[in-house]
């Protein structure tokens, strides 16, 4: 079977506000032959209907109820066909060179299985929203450089413990061993699940500084925003119990402070 270079999974639910502005400046910058898989969460605001008419070589995928965040991504990363899968919300603008950004890291560095973008507020893009996952010894998880200049970024990619799911790359070997999202957790602390499992693994991530799309965060409320970083009652200690048997040895650790 004949394997695209990227597949982008979106997945959406009611989002035919926010959904014209990503694919907009996404779909531009993707490689020939890549793919745009669209999981529907059971939309009823037309948001498939407006997509295949504006773009109709995405691949749509209309689920008949909600999954929320996880399930949508997992019913999209089962259908994809490519060998680097990139996690984007559909309420994320990205920046120019954003995919060639990410590509160019996953080409240079082929030992490492994760990378993730540079979110920033879409009402202050100067700012950082999010750079990935940082991860504390008590298993609770921090957006990676929030509230830090633009300007202040590294030029080069950078260890971390993990991506945040509103803007990441996978390889697929890396999903194809650690597994897909925790569909149990719907909106709340999945990535941060699969970045324990990742890391248990020994996968490598890092974030690639120079790939940024704006995040209207108060559109989702949930995936890849900080909001759900203080949701300590929600999701936290099912992702210890279930990720960390044991004291992780420092070289574990890349991101954990």
């Amino acid at each position: 079977m004949h394997h695209p270079p990227l597949s982008v999974v979106i997945v959406t639910w009611n989002g035919r506000r926010h959904l014209p502005g990503c694919l907009d400046a996404l779909v531009p910058q993707l490689p020939p032959g890549a793919e745009i898989i669209l999981v529907d969460n059971a939309s009823t605001d037309g948001t498939l209907e407006w997509a295949l008419a504006a773009y109709p070589q995405i691949r749509p995928l209309p689920l008949a109820r909600n999954h929320g965040f996880a399930g949508g991504v997992n019913a999209g990363l089962r259908a994809a066909r490519g060998e680097l899968l990139l996690l984007l919300n559909d309420d994320a603008f990205v920046e120019p060179g954003f995919i060639a950004a990410l590509l160019g890291a996953a080409g240079a560095l082929e030992d490492v299985g994760a990378f993730a973008a540079v979110l920033t507020f879409a009402h202050r893009p100067d700012l950082v929203a999010s750079a990935g996952v940082r991860l504390r010894r008590d298993g609770l998880a921090l957006d990676l450089w929030a509230g830090r200049s633009v300007a202040e970024l590294p030029h080069e990619p950078v260890p971390i413990a993990g991506p945040s799911g509103g803007a990441a790359l996978f390889r697929r070997a890396l999903l194809q061993d650690v597994g897909l999202l925790e569909p149990s957790f719907f909106n709340y602390l999945e990535d941060v699940d699969l970045v324990w499992r990742a890391l248990l693994r020994g996968w490598r991530s890092v974030v690639v500084p120079s790939a940024r799309a704006r995040h209207v965060y108060s559109a989702t409320g949930g995936h890849g925003s900080p909001v759900k970083q203080r949701q300590p009652g929600r999701n936290p200690l099912p992702t210890l119990v279930r990720c960390v048997p044991g004291p992780l040895p420092p070289r574990r650790l890349p991101a954990i402070a």
